[in-house]
């Protein structure tokens, strides 16, 4: 199944690997993960308003980390919610 990120953005649920609190970027881990992760481009932002969560997938060995306008509480309850 999919689930729904925020937007126009929808990813196949056993693409997801973890999903984060943006709250958690104040880790000084986080945030050099995030930034480097940004340099390297596997960054896609889906709103630059609000953002909530981070998610991380991988796609054809290939990671891909969302940026989110949708909580993770929300994304969680929505990958579960698929996977009954």
């Amino acid at each position: 199944m999919y689930v729904h990120l925020g937007g126009n953005v929808v990813v196949p649920d056993d693409e997801i690997i973890a999903v984060f609190n943006i709250d958690v970027k104040s880790s000084k881990d986080t945030s050099e993960f995030l930034r480097i992760a940004e340099e390297e481009g596997f960054i896609v932002k889906i709103s630059d308003d609000n953002i909530k969560s981070f998610v991380i997938t991988e796609r054809n060995k290939k990671s891909i980390i969302y940026i989110s306008p949708i909580s993770s509480y929300t994304i969680i309850k929505r990958a579960l919610k698929y996977s009954e």
